[in-house]
């Protein structure tokens, strides 16, 4: 053989031995699982043959606990970059093949180097967790590994788009990484996210908890808000995974990809004339005008089950992405409490960070009341939702459908917090509160007098209860049809295209965190 065969044979088996993993019988306990491997993700994530793998042979430099005679080429995370439909993206994926896919000095070096690329191209991250954590035998250097990525989070948030998939364990220090990036998708059954796990717990609390009731994916896409998406296996994340980087820009520096639509911009929709109740009590769902007002009556919900009261998510309208922030009459009436507030306002800086424009919807009663919320610190939090809406410079555009009462008419997009255009419904109400409450302070001396007090309410809904006082000042821009609301708002996005605002300079702001 040839001194250069040789050198060629060396080449494929060492790219063997960094394609095998931990070997076959570590990769079948990973299928017994139901998982998919490191690998076998990428594939599914990524167009097919465009993956490109940087830093295949690094392995780890420990000699401490036998570590000098167990070294795999990749040493447990595999990274690169590739292409989801044809737009660059760069990745890692946790081997847990590899030492239980444990990151190592060398192993989060592989990360940083991608992320520093990333950021330099302009293009998104993607990161696919499952890992036991730190690599105990390297002590502190594994933990100076973790706040080295964590580092380039920071840096990277809000230049490109950064996704977490935690399709397996992600604990301790491991947690704090995708909850800086924009969006956590994770796997029912098989994955978990928690800063101390139930063993720890059970030891300092005396509480016995499982790992998914603790961590899981339902606990933290319904009750923390921690992940945004879950879903019940790992093809289904990935594939949703594609689906959302198709309406994100690949940094701050472009504009979210643009998508041809065969949708008539002026289709209007008659039924959304009888989608408010004439009852102002009664509920409806708010998804129904989101989706009969989006191109091919698309709608990528983000958190659909934390939070129900509002809504947020991804449209096209008129072949650009729009972000939507929706009130939900169908949920605790769709007022803001300390969850909806916070979601709210996370999604809307992520949409201006990232210059896409928002469609507001807007049927709130007000702040939710009670002494938990008020405990809770329901005024920072709502404060939080209230500055994301007036820091943001992208196009926005309001439509208030029934309810616009007290501060929150204030909060959600208005004219005052530099609402480009205000459209209402005419069944829109915009008060400082409801007919009823108004009254009974006004008249409070004839609260006894039921018929006086009915005839009072009658008389404050007709002067007020309505969307023309406010139109008269100027504060909303038109009342407009309800069935025609996807014309109007195709042609106030593309009027506020080409929309600039120059903000006094500053470091930053001080978000009420």
């Amino acid at each position: 053989m040839s001194e250069r065969a040789r050198k060629l044979r060396r080449l494929e088996e060492m790219r063997a031995a960094s394609r095998a993993g931990g070997g076959e019988a570590r990769v079948k306990r990973q299928h017994d699982r139901g998982k998919l491997t490191a690998r076998e993700r990428l594939e599914v994530l990524l167009d097919a043959d465009s993956f490109e793998e940087w830093d295949a042979f690094v392995e780890h430099r420990c000699s401490d606990f036998g570590m000098d005679e167990q070294r795999i080429p990749g040493d447990g995370v595999i990274s690169g970059h590739g292409r989801i439909n044809g737009r660059l993206v760069f990745v890692f994926s946790q081997d847990f093949t590899v030492f239980g896919g444990s990151l190592s000095e060398t192993n989060a070096r592989k990360i940083c180097k991608v992320m520093e690329q990333a950021v330099k191209v302009g293009a998104p991250i993607i990161g696919l967790n499952d890992s036991g954590g730190a690599r105990i035998q390297e002590g502190v250097a594994s933990l100076g590994g973790y706040a080295d990525v964590f580092q380039r989070n920071v840096l990277a948030s809000g230049v490109v788009p950064q996704l977490s998939l935690v399709m397996g364990p992600c604990a301790g220090g491991a947690v704090y990484s995708p909850a800086i990036t924009d969006f956590i998708f994770m796997v029912r059954g098989t994955s978990y996210m928690f800063v101390t796990g139930p063993d720890v717990v059970k030891t300092v609390t005396a509480e016995e908890i499982t790992a998914e009731e603790l961590g899981g994916a339902d606990t933290h896409n319904s009750r923390s808000g921690v992940a945004d998406r879950a879903f019940d296996d790992d093809v289904e994340t990935l594939r949703m995974a594609r689906l959302l980087t198709g309406y994100l820009p690949s940094s701050n520096r472009e504009r979210a990809p643009a998508r041809p639509t065969e949708d008539p911009e002026d289709r209007a929709e008659p039924s959304l004339n009888s989608l408010v109740p004439t009852d102002p009590a009664k509920p409806y769902d708010i998804k129904e005008l989101i989706y009969k007002v989006a191109d091919e009556s698309e709608f990528f919900e983000l958190q659909p089950d934390f939070a129900r009261n509002i809504v947020t998510g991804f449209v096209r309208i008129a072949g650009e992405t729009v972000g939507v922030v929706a009130n939900q009459p169908a949920v605790l009436a769709g007022c803001l409490d300390i969850e909806a507030s916070v979601k709210g306002a996370r999604f809307v800086r992520f949409c201006d960070a990232f210059s896409i424009p928002l469609l507001t919807l807007v049927d709130v009663p007000g702040f939710m009341p009670g002494s938990q919320q008020e405990y809770g610190g329901i005024i920072r939090h709502g404060a939080k939702l209230l500055y994301a809406y007036a820091e943001a410079t992208v196009p926005k555009v309001t439509v208030i459908t029934r309810k616009a009462y007290g501060g929150a008419y204030d909060v959600m997009s208005s004219k005052h917090l530099r609402g480009d255009v205000n459209f209402a419904w005419p069944s829109a109400e915009i008060a400082v509160m409801g007919p009823q409450g108004a009254v009974e302070i006004i008249f409070r001396q004839d609260i006894g007098d039921a018929e006086k007090i009915a005839a009072r309410t009658e008389e404050y809904r007709r002067k007020f209860a309505h969307p023309y006082v406010a139109a008269g000042r100027g504060y909303i821009d038109d009342v407009i049809e309800p069935s025609v609301t996807r014309a109007h708002l195709c042609r106030s996005f593309a009027m506020l295209r080409n929309k600039r605002i120059r903000d006094p300079w500053r470091k930053h702001g001080n978000i009420p965190l």
